[in-house]
């Protein structure tokens, strides 16, 4: 897991290490988490992790806001799919289908969580520098959610395991350093305050549903960080599961934001400002010229392939191949191949494959297709490529050419 970090840092005891403290006195961030080295070369490897997310993370592309057509009731039945037709299409997506039944997929993922849960156990965290850990804290914030929604799934809607005080994000599940740790302990106390109170931190912490912030297809790195945030702010700010506008006095925004309003100083003014860095088109001069703004958009359906989709009634394909070709992935690593790739992790190997899409629901069919034919045309529109990924987008908003 640790890169370039000789058995000689263990014995740094004698040698001069500059520090940086984070609110030293006032902080309630646990004593081992306080101390950074701004100085230090050193960095974490997440190789495995990133192997993992290319594999089982289909990226969907930006949002075109493009609301779904209605569902409709399939033949035999007058059940209807219930889905957030301003949102279903948005969101990359976790293959937790291929999960739910994959024994050895499960035990890699919580092996990954648990060598990154364990690392300042085996090397203190004040030997890297704030960018490092950042990256850290996301990347095991967002293993440990993944774990914890493998647990649970196939429920379909996460919000009472992601709300109230029982929630997944509230129960200390980790033990990092000796110090037991919930999610939020990680997202309101250590990043918090160790990173100024900055928003954008909100948008590395996958909350499983497609109402919330991407899931990336690589680990964060000390070195992508900052850019792999942006991107994401952007990403999320951008489209309707984000941003909406009601009405010339509203301008509607994801309840992200009131769950995350101690970021925000002031909700409303701070938030407004804090939307403009990033907003582009005609939502910007909407926001700019409404009175209020509403934090009422939410979508708690899991990020999964099929989404709010449900094999419900008649009508069923068996086409995997079609299946296969609606999900492909957009991974350079693997030249854009299908999902089920296989991913060697510590002489093992994982073949991430669902043991259930021999019935595809015709409605996800097309709606797999629809997402993979919007990233191949948002992908193209943006033409950005990064060492990282796919489909990346500038972290440079549009200026407005008004204002």
């Amino acid at each position: 897991m640790i890169k370039n970090l000789c058995s000689t840092l263990l014995i740094m005891c004698g040698l001069s290490v500059i520090y940086g403290v984070a609110n030293a006195a006032e902080s309630t961030v646990p004593e081992p988490f306080q101390r950074f080295d701004d100085t230090s070369t050193y960095s974490i490897n997440y190789e495995d992790l990133t192997a993992l997310l290319k594999t089982l993370v289909v990226d969907v592309g930006r949002s075109t806001r493009e609301i779904a057509n209605p569902t409709r009731a399939k033949t035999g039945t007058r059940m209807k799919v219930s889905v957030k037709r301003s949102t279903v299409k948005e969101a990359n997506r976790f293959h937790f289908e291929a999960m739910e039944r994959n024994k050895e997929g499960q035990q890699l993922l919580a092996k990954v969580q648990r060598s990154l849960e364990q690392l300042p156990g085996e090397v203190s965290l004040a030997y890297f520098s704030r960018d490092e850990q950042l990256a850290y804290w996301l990347n095991l914030y967002n293993t440990t959610l993944l774990n914890e929604i493998v647990k649970i799934y196939p429920k379909k809607n996460l919000k009472k395991f992601m709300s109230g005080k029982n929630s997944i994000l509230s129960k200390k599940i980790l033990t990092v350093a000796g110090i037991p740790l919930s999610l939020n302990d990680i997202q309101y106390t250590i990043l918090k305050q160790n990173y100024n109170n900055d928003p954008v931190i909100i948008y590395g912490l996958y909350q499983g549903v497609i109402g919330g912030p991407n899931i990336r297809k690589t680990a964060y790195t000390g070195s992508n960080v900052h850019r792999s945030l942006k991107n994401n702010a952007i990403e999320f700010i951008n489209s309707n599961r984000g941003t909406y506008s009601k009405d010339e006095k509203t301008f509607r925004v994801s309840s992200l934001y009131a769950r995350n309003k101690s970021f925000f100083k002031n909700l409303e003014s701070d938030l407004s400002e804090h939307l403009l860095t990033y907003l582009q088109g005609d939502e910007r001069r909407e926001l700019q010229s409404a009175s209020n703004i509403k934090a009422d958009i939410d979508d708690w359906a899991v990020t999964d392939l099929q989404g709010p989709y449900r094999e419900i009634g008649a009508g069923l394909a068996d086409n995997n191949a079609a299946l296969l070709d609606a999900i492909k992935s957009t991974s350079p690593a693997d030249g854009g191949g299908v999902m089920g790739a296989t991913v060697g992790h510590a002489g093992s190997t994982m073949v991430a494959r669902s043991t259930v899409i021999n019935l595809i629901d015709p409605a996800l069919l097309e709606h797999l297709h629809q997402i993979n034919e919007k990233r191949m045309i948002t992908n193209e529109q943006n033409a950005t490529v990064t060492l990282e990924e796919m489909g990346e987008v500038s972290t440079e908003p549009e200026k407005d050419e008004n204002n």
